[in-house]
């Protein structure tokens, strides 16, 4: 027998998939989710639910519940990502250059989907939706949308925090949840190696930074199978190199970019210490460098009682074949800094379509079935109603 849950889920697939392929078209970066936030807020208001706009510089919030005991919040990520979609849908980008490539699109509707089903009962206490910008990047000062909306009070009294994550590995119907650390810290290096540049016919008479940052470069690579206990996690990748102009140049610099994932504080710090003694190499060659670090987010930590909930609600729902086995990723997420603050954990949801290659965020070819929509939305709204009840009973 399907969970009532579902079933009232299922009644309003097409709201949800109108909403996630209106968002789909309008992808926006970053803290500037204007119209999505616009949206978001004018679908709250025809739901007759308070709201708040302008919470973490773009985000939205809303209320529902008679406000009288335990506050539950459920947050949902609405910024896209910089790639030229490739997936020739009929709702595909209409900005080029951006792409729903991560699945915030549907993050969104999928709350928003929640927010209706939830919309139509009593609540004793408080369901608050939070509309979160700026998962994927930091604004000027490095801070990313969930410390903003934090900052702003986002959080102010929230007993537990929940949200989920598309997974285009898994099939639609299943979740992946586990307690514990189930996502990585990161950080973000930037680094200059100098040389003094020089004719490519007379480079006995310049100092290289081409070849530096190949010292440079080495030395990197084998930081995290030479220098960090191989029972720790960690992850040192490059993303950019960039240095020269022309055949017969030596240049003066060469820039490279990377980034650092760990799980443990410890470990977090030695890579960063690490990194800093690689690009020291430049100067025992007769260069030097410049190196800045960005603090990126903290490892994502699953309340056991949370995820414990979200499973039992999730078997409830979907049947035991609904539960995958939790796999932990060395991706980063800003939810993070909100599972700081109070008990929470995040699920992944399967959107793989039956018979479909995985999909993989942020490629320009991702995808998902929108029947895992409704799904989204009933353990949302079921998974929230119950930790509520599970509170007051506290």
């Amino acid at each position: 027998m399907t969970h009532p849950r579902l079933v009232e889920a299922q009644a309003i697939k097409p709201f949800i998939v109108d909403l996630r392929r209106k968002i789909h078209r309008q992808p926006e970066l970053g803290f500037e989710v204007h119209k999505t936030a616009s949206l978001v807020a004018q679908t709250l208001g025809e739901l007759g639910i308070e709201t708040q706009t302008g919470v973490g510089k773009t985000g939205v919030v809303g209320y529902i519940g008679d406000g009288d005991g335990p506050v539950v919040g459920i947050r949902a990520d609405m910024d896209a990502l910089p790639i030229l979609e490739d997936t020739g849908l009929d709702f595909a980008s209409e900005v080029p250059g951006r792409m729903h490539a991560c699945g915030h699109d549907s993050h969104t509707a999928m709350l928003l989907g929640a927010a209706k089903l939830l919309a139509a009962q009593p609540i004793r206490g408080q369901i608050r939706l939070l509309f979160q910008p700026s998962e994927e990047i930091a604004d000027s000062e490095g801070i990313s949308g969930a410390p903003r909306m934090i900052a702003d009070g986002a959080l102010k009294g929230v007993d537990r925090v929940i949200a989920l994550h598309v997974d285009g590995e898994h099939y639609v119907g299943q979740i992946e949840i586990g307690s514990g650390k189930v996502a990585a810290a990161v950080d973000t290096f930037f680094g200059h190696v100098t040389g003094t540049g020089g004719h490519g016919a007379r480079p006995q008479v310049a100092i290289d930074p081409i070849w530096l940052a190949t010292q440079v470069l080495n030395a990197l690579y084998a930081v995290p199978s030479r220098q960090i206990d191989p029972f720790q996690p960690s992850v040192l990748s490059i993303g950019v190199v960039r240095g020269g102009e022309a055949s017969n140049v030596i240049p003066r610099s060469v820039y490279i970019e990377g980034t650092l994932r760990s799980m443990d504080p410890v470990v977090r710090e030695r890579l960063v210490a690490e990194v800093e003694r690689c690009f020291s190499l430049a100067r025992a060659f007769g260069g030097d460098y410049t190196l800045k670090f960005e603090r990126g987010y903290p490892p994502m930590h699953n309340h056991a009682g949370v995820a414990d909930l979200i499973e039992r609600t999730a078997r409830d729902v979907l049947g035991d074949q609904g539960i995958g086995t939790p796999t932990p990723t060395m991706g980063a997420e800003d939810f993070s800094y909100m599972t700081e603050l109070a008990p929470g954990a995040m699920f992944m949801l399967g959107v793989r379509a039956p018979g479909a290659e995985p999909q993989r965020v942020h490629t320009p070819t991702f995808t998902l079935d929108e029947d895992a929509l409704p799904i989204g939305s009933a353990l949302l709204a079921e998974t929230a109603l119950r930790l509520l009840e599970e509170a007051r009973q506290a």
